[in-house]
């Protein structure tokens, strides 16, 4: 009978998890160059969709763009994601 995973390794699971889709979100966003959509609850009136600026938005710091940190978050996941397989293997 195979044993579940001990909760270190799925918490780890969850965290990469996380990272890998606020990564991919942010190289998204910053491939296609499109900031938020209009919605009827995000903003007040269609002109304040209209005065949409990139710099309104910023996630992280300017000095690092957001495709590299989308990046940097994809790389961390697969950290985690190996870690998490390592401490599975490990406990069994």
């Amino acid at each position: 009978m195979k044993r579940q995973a001990p909760r270190s390794a799925t918490a780890l699971y969850a965290i990469a998890a996380t990272c890998a889709a606020i990564g991919a979100l942010l190289w998204l966003r910053s491939r296609t160059g499109e900031g938020p959509r209009y919605s009827g609850l995000l903003y007040l009136s269609s002109s304040d969709a209209d005065s949409y600026s990139p710099s309104a938005w910023r996630v992280w710091s300017p000095v690092v763009p957001e495709e590299r940190l989308g990046l940097y978050l994809l790389a961390a996941a697969l950290v985690l994601a190996l870690v998490a397989r390592l401490v599975a293997v490990w406990r069994d």
